[in-house]
């Protein structure tokens, strides 16, 4: 019997819990970010409608109970947050600092894609960001402002509803509203948020999604049970003083993430998404004995599992297929469960590499690497066809990528699907579909199951910071705290509950310390703190003096890794949105007076799936030519790897490392023309021309793009970068001062 490709898209909906617990204020109903409210409008609904118009495709959603209950507020009206409550004020009463937040806040999108395309919201970001906050605030008048909190909320309506009539309407006035339209536009939101849950329990009802939870506030399970987990994949971490050793937190969090689905979607739960996709030996028997059949990772984690690295070949595709794309058998004391695990680059190139793509060839490009993984596994088998049932997985969040996409992903979803709808070697199921027609056979041993999450493989993101350590010792005491109260049951005193259930949750840790930052992380710091004082207050114990003060300073930092992927424009411009993600490394002038002068002010790198970034910051008044060299030399290094290497082809140059070092690659910019020639070193010491597809732009700043066909490089190879100022080939200054630029390639 011949089998297509089995594809399983499970799309992964969360939100952390916004919602207040500050027993004290006046607000303590609020909730501190918008993001459920724009993102509801936005994102959830959309993704199964279009599937909709596809009946014959198949798909997993996850949708976190936190997020639930969320969205149930904002529906009842229940949910008023800073944004929500700005949007419903007359503009004849906003004060100056009211007047502020709008300006620095109600710009809160990616301008590319949800504020270009309508004229009135553009004017207005182009008057903010080419004249200041300032500026504004000395010559806005109400209108301005009024007409800035409609777009800010219309821009966060997706386009699948633009021809409902009262959208329509709005759209097309475009400027010059009302108090009344602000009203009515909070009341479409309030419309299109409540049919989420009913219109992914009636999909799921007639087949065509399965519908999986997650425990119940977004916590990591095997750092619950015991951080010391942290120490599986990091041995040498630094973990926090006091061990967090409270197993007995899982079976609550899975029970009412279980009760909740149960009432909302009229059956129980097949399928559980392990917050951040993070599994142990230890969270199993618990997810067994809930009654759930199968839970998903990523294939860091089974690459952990059974000691094998998942080598790829040049276009990002596995040499080892039959390893990854099945599902496995846990064997539990509460019984067998199954478990699949994501095929982690495919999920990245949907998360971040192909909202910079044009929708169809980004799509047939999906499509092209599913057909790979086919032809690999007919050549495995000796065969033209699929004897045997194979699984991909591509798991990924389900909400915050779609903002870089056009018309937030309308038109890449529906050429994907037209595709897929028409494909007889691939077929897309939901999980619970294959394993109930293809049981697993093979065994992973559940002792040996690897901790970790789908970040590396391990758990660095949420512990081993000295930051995020000061939140688990603080979230320890609290715990404890509450168990030296037996009598606090969740029946009598729920309060004190919920709140340890909020403050267990992961997202809080994701921002602390070193790793993430966003505008916000004041406010999920204060968020966090904020659950463990309602839990004191429940219990009417004393506040700790240290739950009173923020974890961290909240001042922007220097130096800094990249982020995420970014898919910068290259247009010599430097947009801000564009490289907020990217490294970053202060050079001449911003680091204090003990470092060189340097006519670059700062570095900034990033990649993607297709390119690596970089982009320059010269000191304002800076001419190339003039007041600084005219060439840009990038020199490419690959430690420990065989290739031909040369010595850079620049005169006067220091014999110092870095420059001293061979290097494989050469790229050469001309700041003046933006003319370029990249170089490949060959043997005897030697460099050829070679052809490449570089772009190079200079306005404001100067950017580069060097897609990665044109590096001698392979997925997950590290390779470092220095780059040289020169004049006439001779070397002039290097950047970053002192070391090299490193990355990944992904």
């Amino acid at each position: 019997m011949s089998h297509p490709l089995y594809v399983a898209f499970i799309w992964h909906q969360h939100q952390p819990l916004y919602k207040s617990r500050a027993a004290s204020s006046a607000d303590s109903e609020q909730y501190r970010l918008p993001w459920v409210r724009l993102h509801g409008t936005k994102d959830y609904l959309d993704l199964v409608l279009i599937l909709e118009q596809f009946p014959e495709l198949h798909q997993t959603v996850n949708l976190v109970p936190s997020l639930i209950l969320q969205l149930e507020d904002y529906a009842e009206g229940k949910a008023l947050d800073p944004y929500l409550k700005l949007l419903l004020t007359p503009t004849d009463q906003l004060d100056v600092k009211g007047k502020q937040f709008i300006l620095e806040r109600f710009f809160d999108a990616n301008h590319h894609t949800l504020i270009d395309p309508h004229p009135r919201y553009r004017e207005l970001f182009g008057q903010r960001h080419e004249k200041g906050i300032t500026w504004c605030l000395e010559h806005w008048q109400d209108r301005d402002y009024a007409d800035l909190l409609a777009w800010h909320n219309l821009a966060w309506i997706d386009p699948l509803f633009w021809d409902d009539p009262d959208i329509a309407g709005w759209l097309k006035k475009g400027r010059d509203f009302t108090l009344g339209d602000r009203q009515r536009i909070l009341s479409k939101q309030k419309e299109i948020i409540s049919r989420i849950v009913p219109q992914h329990r009636k999909m799921q009802d007639t087949g065509q999604l399965e519908i999986t939870t997650t425990p119940y506030t977004h916590p990591i399970l095997p750092l619950l049970a015991d951080t010391n987990s942290g120490r599986v994949a990091v041995p040498e971490m630094e973990l926090p003083k006091n061990r967090f050793l409270w197993k007995e937190d899982i079976p609550r969090h899975l029970h009412k993430a279980w009760k909740l689905y149960c009432d909302r979607f009229g059956r129980e739960p097949r399928g559980l998404w392990p917050s951040e996709q993070s599994v142990s030996p230890e969270i199993l028997s618990d997810v067994a004995k809930q009654g759930f059949n199968w839970l998903c990772s990523d294939e860091a984690v089974l690459g952990w599992t059974k000691k094998h690295f998942f080598h790829r070949d040049s276009t990002g595709n596995v040499f080892e297929p039959e390893l990854l794309y099945r599902p496995y058998r846990l064997k539990t004391d509460a019984g067998d469960l199954a478990i699949v695990f994501r095929d982690h680059r495919l999920s990245d190139l949907i998360g971040f590499t192909y909202g910079s793509m044009a929708p169809k060839e980004a799509a047939a490009d999906l499509v092209g690497h599913l057909e790979a993984i086919a032809r690999s596994l007919k050549h495995k088998q000796d065969g033209d066809a699929l004897e045997r049932p194979w699984l991909v997985t591509i798991a990924l969040d389900g909400e915050n990528c779609w903002e870089f996409y056009k018309q937030d992903g309308k038109p890449f979803l529906e050429s994907l699907y037209h595709i897929l709808s028409h494909h007889h070697g691939i077929q897309l199921v939901t999980v619970s579909e294959f394993i109930d027609r293809f049981p697993p056979t093979e065994m992973l041993p559940s002792d040996r199951l690897h901790s970790g999450s789908w970040v590396d493989g391990s758990f660095t993101t949420w512990i081993g910071d000295p930051v995020k350590n000061k939140a688990w010792d603080m979230l320890t005491r609290a715990r404890q705290t509450l168990a030296n109260h037996p009598e606090a049951t969740e029946e009598n005193n729920p309060e004190a509950w919920e709140a340890l259930y909020a403050a267990e949750g992961s997202d809080w840790f994701w921002w602390f310390g070193e790793g993430h930052s966003s505008e916000q992380d004041a406010i999920f710091d204060r968020l966090f703190r904020e659950h463990l004082s309602a839990l004191y207050h429940a219990l009417n114990e004393p506040i700790p003096e240290e739950v009173c003060y923020p974890l961290e300073a909240h001042e922007k930092k220097g130096d800094m890794r990249p982020q995420s992927f970014i898919h910068p424009v290259i247009d010599g411009v430097g947009d801000e949105q564009d490289w907020d993600r990217a490294g970053r490394i202060d050079v001449g002038g911003s680091r204090g007076t003990m470092h060189r002068s340097s006519p670059v002010q700062r570095l900034w790198y990033g990649l993607d799936h297709l390119n690596f970034y970089m982009r320059l910051d010269f000191k304002t008044g800076i001419e190339p030519g003039k007041d600084c060299p005219s060439e840009l030399h990038l020199l490419w290094y690959y430690p420990q790897r065989p290739m031909y290497t040369s010595l850079a082809p620049l005169q006067e140059l220091p014999d110092a490392p870095p420059l001293n070092y061979r290097f494989a690659t050469h790229l050469e910019v001309n700041l003046i023309s933006q003319s370029y020639q990249m170089n490949q070193a060959i043997e005897r010491d030697r460099w050829r021309t070679s052809k490449s597809r570089v772009k190079v732009a200079m306005d404001k700043c100067l950017e580069i793009a060097v897609p990665w066909v044109d590096l001698p490089t392979e997925p997950d190879w590290n390779l470092h970068l220095v780059a040289v100022l020169a004049e006439d080939e001779r070397y002039r200054d290097y950047i970053p001062e002192n070391g090299l630029i490193p990355m990944v390639m992904p």
